[in-house]
C-alpha cells in the first residue's frame, strides 16, 4: 500500500512544469505550473501554514494546505480583480496614514451616507 502511496506522489510531482515559493512567515505559497491531460497549462496556488500542536517534547508539527487551480481563461479576469484590490489596499494604507483617525457623530452619519469611509 505505502508503495502505492508513493508512486502517486512522485507521479504528481511530474506533471509539474515549474514552480516557485514564496516564503511568508509560518505561510509558504507554492505556484506551480501544471499540465492538463490534454497538455493545456493552469496555475496551481497552494498555501500551507505551519501548524504546532502541544509544547515541548510533546510538540506535533502538521502543516494545513488550501489549493486553488487558475486556468489559463481566468488569468486576465483573476489579475485584473487582484491588481484592483492591490491597489484599494495601498490606497486605503496610504489614505489612513497620511490623514488621522476622524470620529463622526450621529449627526454626521446622517447627512450623507454617500460621503461614509471606512477607516483601517
Amino acid at each position: 500500500m505505502e508503495e502505492f502511496r508513493k508512486k502517486n506522489a512522485d507521479d504528481i510531482e511530474k506533471d509539474v512544469i515549474f514552480s516557485h515559493a514564496i516564503k511568508a512567515g509560518k505561510r509558504i505559497y507554492y505556484m506551480d505550473v501544471r499540465k492538463t491531460r490534454k497538455d493545456e497549462m493552469y496555475l496551481s496556488i497552494t498555501e500551507s501554514k505551519k501548524i504546532v500542536s502541544g509544547e515541548g517534547d510533546d510538540a506535533q508539527v502538521s502543516f494545513e494546505k488550501h489549493k486553488i487551480f487558475l486556468y489559463r481563461e481566468d488569468f486576465s479576469n483573476f489579475i485584473d480583480g487582484l491588481t484592483k484590490t492591490i491597489k484599494f489596499i495601498h490606497e486605503a494604507e496610504k489614505d489612513v496614514a497620511d490623514k488621522p483617525a476622524v470620529e463622526t457623530s450621529a449627526d454626521d452619519t446622517a447627512e450623507g451616507a454617500s460621503d461614509f469611509k471606512i477607516e483601517f
